[in-house]
């Protein structure tokens, strides 16, 4: 991992063999404002060959271990949420409610199905976690293309090949795609899941990272569009009380807090386990 310190050997060595290195990534590394500003001089400088510099996906978060230096921070989309789930906290917790919210008209919306998808879209190497509790979860990723409107397979996220689900359940895993259900033994259930998406690779994993990065479960295959991440929401969970008695009862996510991550995503999900 190549920190601000590093950039300093890095630029002396860019100086002392000026027309040895011509390309240098440094994606998903840490240079900090000041090694950025010292390798960008060098690429600027016409007594240096250095002709192509890459520094994307740069921070302190990329410094942890695995998956998760890769984490990044996402939030929900307004304009795709069915009109019965509410958005809090910046757009970073969905809470399932009885009473349709007033969203204007649009045509990213799902209409008839209570879903809703990030507005940040999933490309190169991306992780993120939700924790939950209470009631079932589907945990997505999907192309923007998905139907948004009917309520048939089209439009569900898992039951068609736009999307990719993982079911949690009090007591299993299950993997959904294109409508094919894969049964997942595990010998016990996390109310934390982390994503891991490598993009390029056509990798999606699933994990579970409590005090290890224990695999749930991993699917290889070929992504054509970027992936958002997504949350299917059972309002069959709400009862005629008040949302706030509800919401304390169900309470099922709140942002995970690492030491250096920013928060990822916190949602509040309803489901059925009928479902499958």
């Amino acid at each position: 991992m190549v920190t601000e310190e590093g950039c300093c050997y890095v630029s002396s060595a860019l100086s002392s063999n000026p027309s040895h290195l011509r390309e240098l990534d440094l994606s998903y590394n840490h240079p900090g404002d000041s090694g950025v500003k010292l390798l960008s001089e060098k690429l600027e400088n016409p007594n240096c060959s250095l002709d192509k510099l890459s520094m994307e996906y740069g921070g302190e978060s990329r410094i942890s271990a695995g998956s998760q230096k890769y984490v990044c921070f996402l939030t929900l989309d307004p304009n795709t949420a069915h009109t019965e789930l509410s958005l809090s906290e910046e757009n970073r917790k969905v809470t399932g409610v009885d009473e349709n919210q007033p969203y204007p008209d649009h045509p990213d919306r799902f209409d008839d199905i209570s879903q809703v998808l990030c507005r940040e879209s999933v490309c190169g190497r991306c992780y993120w976690e939700i924790e939950q509790s209470g009631y079932d979860v589907d945990i997505s990723v999907s192309y923007k293309s998905i139907s948004r409107k009917g309520e048939d397979d089209k439009c569900f996220f898992g039951l068609n090949d736009q999307s990719w689900s993982l079911f949690c359940s009090r007591s299993r895993y299950s993997f959904i795609h294109n409508n094919i259900v894969t049964c997942i033994p595990v010998k016990s259930i996390s109310s934390r899941i982390g994503v891991f998406v490598d993009h390029s690779a056509g990798t999606l994993s699933f994990y579970s990272p409590t005090n290890t990065m224990s695999l749930i479960h991993t699917v290889q295959t070929t992504f054509t569009q970027p992936l958002y991440p997504g949350f299917w929401i059972s309002l069959s969970g709400l009862f005629s009380d008040a949302v706030n008695t509800v919401i304390e009862r169900f309470q099922a996510a709140r942002i995970i807090p690492h030491q250096v991550h920013k928060p990822v995503a916190s949602t509040l999900f309803y489901r059925q386990a009928e479902r499958f």
